[in-house]
């Protein structure tokens, strides 16, 4: 039987909280490639549906792939905006801890 020492166990509650919030990013953020394509080619196909309904000729599709692709540009920005204040919030947790550390060294 060959034992694999490169899987360990999980220390503390930090390693668990880490996998956690990794885990909900990669749900989260997975999303957005498949948000992005739908939301062009719902504008996209609704467009072409409108265009046969009111034989408008490509206006109507034009007009709702412009729509879908400002609904893309949207889902791309709340991501961006998103990913920007988690970093921030995981670099607030970083510095704290670095100062609490030293703080904590210094006194002894």
């Amino acid at each position: 039987m060959i034992i694999d020492r490169s899987i360990r166990p999980v220390r503390d509650s930090r390693e668990v909280g880490h996998l956690q919030r990794n885990l909900k990013n990669l749900g989260a953020y997975g999303t957005v490639g498949l948000e992005f394509s739908l939301s062009v080619l719902v504008g996209l196909f609704g467009g072409q549906w409108l265009d046969r309904k009111f034989h408008t000729g490509p206006w109507l599709t034009l007009i709702g792939m412009g729509f879908g692709t400002a609904a893309a540009v949207q889902t791309l920005w709340r991501a961006a905006k998103k990913a920007r204040k988690e970093l921030e919030a995981e670099d607030r947790r970083e510095a704290d801890a670095r100062r609490e550390y030293h703080d904590r060294n210094r006194k002894k």
